[in-house]
C-alpha cells in the first residue's frame, strides 16, 4: 500500500477519537438527566412519598417539566446551525482577483464592488467589508466563523462544549428555553424533595419512609445545578433584551460610524420578538419563531451607523435590516 493510504488511517481515526470527546459531555449530561429520574421517580415518588395524590401531583409536575426540558435540549442539539447563503459566496472570478491584488486597498475595492447589492452593515476594524478567507465568501452581519464546527455561523452567540454545538440564529430560541426549563426543572426538584427530607429528619425516620442516600443525594445534585443555571440565565436573557450576542457583548460590532455596542437594539419587546417571534402561543414551546432569515438584522438609526447598504436592507421582509429612528 501507498504510503498516502496508510497517512489516511490516522488522520481518520484522529478525526473519529476527536469526535467522541467532544460527544462526552452530553453523553454526561444526558447520564445525569436519566439519573436525576430514576432517583425522582422511583425513589422520592414511590419510596418515600406515601400520600397518592401527592405522589401524583409530583409525577405530573415533573414529567411536564421533563419533558420540556428533553424538547429544548434535543432541539438545541440536534438543530443544524443556519449556512451563510449562496448570494454571500464569491465567484472564482472574484477570488481570483483577490489573489492577484498586491495591496489591502485593492482587496478592499474589490469586496466593496461585490458587497453593493448585499445587506452588509458590519465591518472589520479598519472598515472594510469582513470576508472569510476559509468559507471564500464575504461574512453576512453577525455571522463569524466557528473553528470548532470549521464552518462560518450565522448570529453567531458561542459555541457551546456542554452541547457540542454553536448557539447561534437557528438554535438560539431553543438554548434560552433550554436555560429556562433547566433552572424550573431544578427548582421544582429541589422544592419537593425538600419538604419529604424535612419530615423525615423531625419525625426521625418514623411514619414515613426513611430518605434513601439517592434522594438526599438528589436534593443535594438538583440546589447546586439550580445555583450553576441562576448565572447563564440572568446573563444570556441581558443579552438578548440588549439584541447582543455573547460575541457582541466580549467586543462590539463594528459599522462604517464605528463600534456600537447598541447598534441591533431595537428595544426590549421589540427584540425579544426577534428571537421568540410576535405569536405569543409559540414563545414557551420549542418550535422555530425567531424572525428574520439570519443574514440581515434590524439597526438603529442610519445617521448613527452611517452604513451605505441600508436602502438594500430596509427591503427586506419582516423589518429586518431596516434602519430604526
Amino acid at each position: 500500500m501507498g504510503s498516502g493510504y496508510k497517512g489516511k488511517i490516522p488522520r481518520k481515526l484522529h478525526a473519529f477519537c476527536i469526535s467522541i470527546v467532544k460527544w462526552l459531555p452530553v453523553i454526561f449530561t444526558v447520564a445525569l438527566i436519566i439519573w436525576s429520574y430514576y432517583a425522582y421517580v422511583y425513589h422520592l415518588c414511590f419510596q418515600i412519598v406515601t400520600d397518592d395524590v401527592e405522589r401524583v401531583l409530583y409525577l405530573i409536575g415533573y414529567h411536564i417539566l421533563f419533558a420540556f426540558l428533553m424538547w429544548a435540549y434535543c432541539r438545541t442539539i440536534f438543530t443544524e446551525t443556519g449556512r451563510v447563503p449562496m448570494k454571500f459566496k464569491l465567484p472564482r472570478a472574484v477570488l481570483q482577483k483577490l489573489e492577484e491584488s498586491d495591496t489591502a486597498e485593492s482587496e478592499r475595492e474589490i469586496l466593496e464592488r461585490f458587497a453593493e447589492d448585499l445587506p452588509i452593515t458590519n465591518r472589520t476594524m479598519t472598515g472594510s467589508i469582513r470576508y472569510c478567507e476559509k468559507c471564500e465568501h464575504l461574512k453576512p452581519d453577525r455571522a463569524h466563523h466557528c473553528s470548532s464546527c470549521g464552518e462560518c455561523v450565522l448570529k453567531m452567540d458561542h459555541h457551546c462544549a456542554l452541547l457540542n454545538t454553536c448557539v447561534s440564529f437557528t438554535n438560539y430560541k431553543f438554548f434560552l428555553l433550554l436555560l429556562v426549563y433547566s433552572l424550573l426543572y431544578y427548582l421544582f426538584i429541589v422544592l419537593t424533595t425538600m419538604l419529604p427530607l424535612i419530615e423525615c429528619f423531625h419525625s426521625g425516620g418514623r411514619g414515613m419512609n426513611c430518605f434513601h442516600i439517592t434522594s438526599i443525594s438528589l436534593f443535594f445534585f438538583a440546589v447546586i445545578f439550580a445555583l450553576i443555571f441562576v448565572c447563564p440565565f440572568r446573563f444570556h436573557y441581558h443579552l438578548m433584551l440588549k439584541n447582543r450576542t455573547t460575541l457582541e457583548a466580549l467586543r462590539s460590532p463594528i459599522f462604517l460610524s464605528g463600534d456600537d455596542k447598541d447598534g441591533f437594539n431595537l428595544g426590549k419587546y421589540r427584540n425579544f420578538q426577534e428571537v421568540f417571534g410576535e405569536t405569543k402561543m409559540t414563545w414557551f414551546l420549542p418550535i422555530f419563531t425567531s424572525l428574520g432569515d439570519g443574514s440581515s438584522f434590524a439597526v438603529r438609526a442610519q445617521d448613527q451607523l452611517g452604513s451605505r447598504n441600508s436602502a438594500n436592507s430596509a427591503e427586506t421582509s419582516l423589518d429586518f435590516g431596516r434602519i430604526i429612528p
